[in-house]
């Protein structure tokens, strides 16, 4: 949210070259597409996030985040293998899912987010999207409930890998799973 959005989106791209090389990145007029595994996908967000809200101007990031989806070519680097097996019982995954973002780096920057999380074509969604909600609420990153989603607050660190143990640590790996995330810093509205 500044005249020199150009300047500074193109500044931030550098946070990416660690993970260039275990991404495939597509940029048209709309937006950018991101593929990879999580382990590699959500570092690789936080750092070009990071990157560009340390201009100290309002940054945002709207992003849709999908495992198998059936619309997509099947992708070995899509394969998640991050996140407690999908056999664990939801108490066990929550706290395996804790102890990840307690052990995530902190980056310095103070983020807020917003998150819904969307497993499709299960049975009993409701059980993983409750569990997910259960989860966020112990992660010490949790703001908030809203309608339809759950907002966090705190460290990039932390709050990006809560992000990635909610994409991970819920919903069967054999279904396709959509989470949708806004991500904002610098904000000059009040809370």
């Amino acid at each position: 949210m500044s005249d020199d959005f150009v300047g500074i989106i193109l500044g931030a791209l550098g946070a990416l070259d660690p993970w260039r090389d275990r991404l495939r990145l597509e940029t048209d007029d709309l937006s950018t597409l991101m593929v990879g595994p999580p382990e590699i996908l959500f570092p690789a967000m936080r750092d070009l996030f990071v990157a560009a809200a340390a201009s100290g101007a309002h940054t945002t990031m709207h992003a849709s985040i999908s495992r198998g989806c059936p619309g997509e070519p099947d992708d070995p680097i899509c394969t998640p293998v991050a996140g407690p097996p999908p056999e664990m019982d939801l108490p066990t995954r929550i706290a395996t899912c804790r102890e990840s973002v307690a052990a995530a780096p902190e980056s310095t920057q103070s983020v807020a987010a917003q998150l819904s999380l969307y497993p499709l074509g299960i049975g009993h969604h409701m059980d993983e999207i409750y569990g997910c909600i259960a989860f966020l609420k112990s992660s010490g990153t949790f703001d908030r409930s809203k309608n339809f989603c759950t907002a966090l607050r705190g460290d990039a660190g932390p709050v990006f890998e809560t992000l990635n143990q909610a994409f991970t640590g819920f919903g069967s790996a054999a279904v396709h799973l959509a989470l949708d995330v806004t991500v904002s810093a610098n904000s000059p509205s009040d809370r």
